[in-house]
């Protein structure tokens, strides 16, 4: 501290008490994280059920449509034929993270868009089923704030 500063020292039980209590709720955020992965995946069903949130998911193109008829998978929902993409959406969490993902080779390409196919002749729409609504955010918020006060 320089000569200009200024150095307050808090001495009430109360408020020291209360510090504490944060600072050892912090050390063991695994409740916490197992909280927020389990938003994580209601979320992702949410998305799947809704075929998009808050924004819909671009329609399948005339070509899919008909490909799917002919299996009798059409009309069905966007992004599930047989519903693995949706089956494979698994969470992890531990003492600092959580997390969502799926290990199938075609997840990222239906997350993000992109080229696809033979050639990369195809164009996938972006349709984001791993994505966080601002409500989702508000209940991450509600449950930190939750789990900190908490005794």
């Amino acid at each position: 501290m320089d000569d200009d500063s200024l150095q307050l020292n808090v001495d009430n039980k109360e408020v020291t008490e209360a510090l504490l209590n944060l600072a050892k709720r912090g050390e063991n955020l695994r409740p916490l994280m197992k909280s927020i992965a389990g938003i994580f995946a209601s979320s992702t069903e949410e998305n799947f059920k809704n075929e998009g949130r808050p924004d819909k998911w671009t329609d399948l193109s005339d070509v899919t449509k008909k490909s799917r008829e002919k299996i009798n998978k059409w009309p069905g929902q966007i992004l599930t034929v047989e519903g693995q993409l949706a089956s494979s959406v698994t969470t992890q969490y531990d003492d600092d993270s959580a997390v969502i993902g799926s290990n199938k080779d075609y997840a990222r390409i239906h997350q993000l868009g992109g080229d696809a196919g033979r050639g990369k002749k195809v164009k996938i729409p972006a349709r984001p089923y791993l994505h966080l609504t601002d409500d989702d955010f508000d209940e991450i918020l509600h449950e930190t704030e939750k789990y900190l006060k908490d005794d």
